[in-house]
């Protein structure tokens, strides 16, 4: 582990003695590296991470479809992937994506729990705690480098919903079917009474554990109830129960969040999980913008990057809607990759304000293939470009000969 942190801290331009006191705090977590490809770490004074979720459904299960989302996400620059296949053979298209992938690649096992419970006995409410766990475990033999398992989903929690009813009540798949089952079971969660046993098999397979936040906020009206903090408690208390028993472990955030209560969030994960890793899917500032909610959770990526998240879950154009294709994964990643580039400004992270003078000395010039260079979407950047301009313009068609830049340069 060592050498493996001397190179992240080379790649990332830090210490490499404060990277491993991160590490060894708790603060930073490495995925192990796919069979093809390289680990990653994220946490504190590192880059902002971008995930891109992928995967099969019930409704279309293409495992070919499934691999060219995965080159669309690794073409647009993403640091990780997840697997969320719910249709089709699950255990296929994930072997598929984990050989074919140059990043980490992560996944729900819960999901896989699910769709064989109700395949072979009609329900998911059929599942049995051994099969949650034989779920985790398969995954691990299948070379995932970090699942996220909703270990925090209690009865408590619950009794928070039943007591103050949500408007969406719970969103998160892994979540909502956990919750079935224990009102059907009348019992606890077998992942939060059997935890332990969740702790062995991500050590055994040297997988993080991403703690899932099953009872996040899937409307604006829900955020930061009494049911999301009193998860994000109990999680709070199982991380430290991993790293007690040395696992690596990171925390999934919210949601559905307006802007205002975004960095508080973010303290209140930092507070309560003594600095871990912080994983956020969005979040999305506003519920009215089905297609373009890629920008609703740009916008909240950016400010909760700004404040402290470390790794951040793309949203794509379909999201509530359907499931995505190559194109909507390329325009997630892309957006969540400005949002935390953003977010790296704002923190200093070495390297960020130097791309960004680097592209502002090209505007000065007016210097077009160092733009296009340096551009977050090169491809896209010179497709602009070359429809409205001749190759040798040396202005764009917006000011012409009236381009402050050119103006300056005669003064």
């Amino acid at each position: 582990m060592n050498e493996l942190l001397k190179q992240i801290a080379q790649e990332e331009s830090v210490q490499e003695l404060d990277l491993l006191t991160s590490f060894q705090n708790g603060r930073v977590a490495v995925f192990k590296a796919p069979p093809n490809g390289r680990a990653l770490a994220v946490g504190e004074n590192l880059r902002v991470k971008v995930n891109a979720n992928i995967g099969t459904s019930g409704d279309i299960a293409d495992e070919d479809f499934e691999l060219k989302k995965l080159e669309a996400a690794l073409s647009a620059g993403t640091d990780t992937v997840m697997d969320l296949s719910t249709g089709g053979n699950l255990r296929a298209v994930r072997r598929k994506i984990v050989e074919a992938s140059s990043v980490p690649v992560g996944s729900v096992p819960i999901y896989e729990a699910i769709v064989d419970a109700a395949r072979r006995r009609g329900a998911a409410d059929s599942m049995n705690p051994d099969e949650m766990l034989d779920a985790i475990r398969l995954h691990g033999e299948d070379g995932i480098s970090f699942v996220t398992v909703h270990c925090g989903v209690t009865l408590s929690g619950l009794s928070q919903l039943q007591n103050n009813p949500r408007v969406c009540g719970i969103v998160s798949r892994g979540g909502s079917f956990l919750a079935r089952w224990m009102r059907a079971n009348k019992k606890e969660n077998p992942l939060f009474e059997r935890y332990d046993e969740v702790l062995d098999i991500c050590k055994q397979y040297g997988m993080v554990l991403s703690l899932g936040d099953g009872l996040r906020p899937g409307a604006i009206a829900d955020s930061m109830d009494q049911a999301q903090v009193d998860e994000l408690v109990t999680i709070g208390q199982l991380f430290r129960r991993a790293r007690q028993r040395g696992v690596q472990a990171i925390i999934e955030g919210p949601g559905h969040v307006t802007l205002d209560q975004i960095p508080a969030q973010v303290m209140m994960e930092k507070r309560l999980c003594d600095d871990a890793p912080f994983y956020l899917l969005g979040p999305l500032v506003t519920d009215i913008a089905p297609g373009f909610d890629h920008i609703t959770s740009a916008i909240g990526a950016a400010v909760a990057a700004a404040a402290g998240a470390d790794f951040l879950c793309y949203v794509t154009p379909s999201e509530h809607l359907g499931l995505p294709d190559a194109d909507d994964v390329r325009i997630g990643v892309l957006a969540a990759r400005i949002s935390g580039h953003a977010g790296d400004l704002v923190r200093r992270r070495p390297g960020a304000r130097e791309w960004d003078e680097k592209m502002s000395r090209a505007r000065k010039d007016r210097n077009w293939g160092e733009q296009i260079r340096q551009a977050i979407d090169p491809g896209l950047a010179l497709s602009i470009r070359r429809k409205t301009c001749p190759e040798d313009h040396e202005t764009c068609t917006m000011c012409g000969d009236l381009c402050a830049y050119k103006a300056d340069s005669l003064i």
